[in-house]
């Protein structure tokens, strides 16, 4: 009887419940966004410490005593294959797109698009936007835009494409327009609160483009430690949200030319291998002949490298054969 009542107070732990916070820790840590015990479990002592302003020795507890609650430790692969039948995939409307990615984009994970201008990665966003709402009545997408390249027009040509009402499809976009890479991240903190406080069903987050602001920013040799270890912990930000909240976070970004490269393509994407490692996906596209754009898939945890030809019209993709 008494193992009975243990039960039910473990699944209906709070943060409160955690050692060492009380109500007014609680509050604190709730306005710095930890507002579950996942939350809490996954934070590291730094962060913790900042926010509610305990020390690294109460910090701890809290984390041990979120982590011994939600059970968290090694499980077995079918229980992890069980976790992937929830994922779901976001379509590009293009049939060989969607094989070359393995039948979409997948929620619960990064994908990374780069490219030189033009070669459509904004398109794809926009695209994913759209898509998303079609497949989910109740769906939103996130978009937050660095460098004012999102265009309500072209939701509303490919809305109509996809049979959705234009003015339907634009209210359930959240726009938001980033001036620096702070307010970027801040941003990416606040989809957290869209869906905790507002009660919205997110199920996309594009970020167009990702290192725009902290390539303007940061400037020189000197300070591109400082640039990829703050690069670093928004990607990581990014990645919590994908798999807290099963979403879908597509990332577009630059490309730099390597001087050094006398053979092949010259093309590199920009943030180095901290964007490469925290992206599960990543696509390269360019331009093909005659308007066409090619999608080349380069990483990707269980497909095949491969790539394929697509044209950009008025009401989303074409392929081409």
């Amino acid at each position: 009887m008494v193992e009975t009542k243990l039960v039910v107070k473990v699944e209906k732990m709070t943060i409160e419940d955690l050692p060492g916070v009380g109500a007014a820790t609680a509050e604190k840590l709730e306005s710095a966004g930890y507002r579950d015990l996942m939350s809490v479990a996954v934070a590291t002592l730094g962060e913790l410490c900042e926010a509610s302003g305990v020390t690294e020795t109460v910090a701890r507890k809290m984390i041990n005593g979120a982590r011994d609650s939600m059970k968290m430790g090694f499980e077995t692969g079918t229980e992890v294959m069980k976790k992937r039948e929830l994922i779901s995939k976001i379509s590009t409307g293009s049939d060989h797109f969607d094989t070359l990615m393995g039948g979409g984009f997948e929620t619960g994970a990064i994908t990374e698009c780069f490219g030189e201008f033009g070669s459509g990665k904004t398109q794809v966003g926009h695209i994913l936007a759209v898509n998303t709402l079609r497949d989910d009545p109740d769906a939103y997408a996130v978009y937050i835009d660095t460098e004012n390249t999102f265009r309500p027009e072209r939701i509303r040509q490919l809305a109509e494409g996809a049979g959705l009402n234009p003015e339907d499809a634009l209210n359930r976009i959240m726009v938001a327009r980033a001036f620096n890479s702070d307010h970027q991240m801040l941003l990416v903190e606040k989809v957290d609160t869209l869906i905790t406080e507002q009660g919205k069903k997110v199920r996309l987050v594009v970020i167009d483009s990702l290192t725009s602001h902290f390539r303007a920013e940061f400037i020189g040799r000197g300070t591109l430690a400082e640039r990829q270890q703050k690069l670093n912990r928004h990607m990581h930000m990014l990645s919590k949200i994908a798999s807290t909240y099963n979403i879908c976070v597509y990332v577009t970004n630059q490309v730099m030319a390597k001087p050094d490269q006398f053979f092949g393509d010259p093309t590199q994407a920009i943030g180095g291998h901290v964007v490469a490692h925290a992206s599960t996906f990543r696509i390269y596209l360019r331009k093909g002949k005659k308007g066409t754009r090619v999608a080349k898939l380069i990483d990707a945890p269980n497909l095949p490298d491969g790539e394929v030809c697509f044209e950009v019209l008025e009401g989303g993709f074409r392929d081409i054969n």
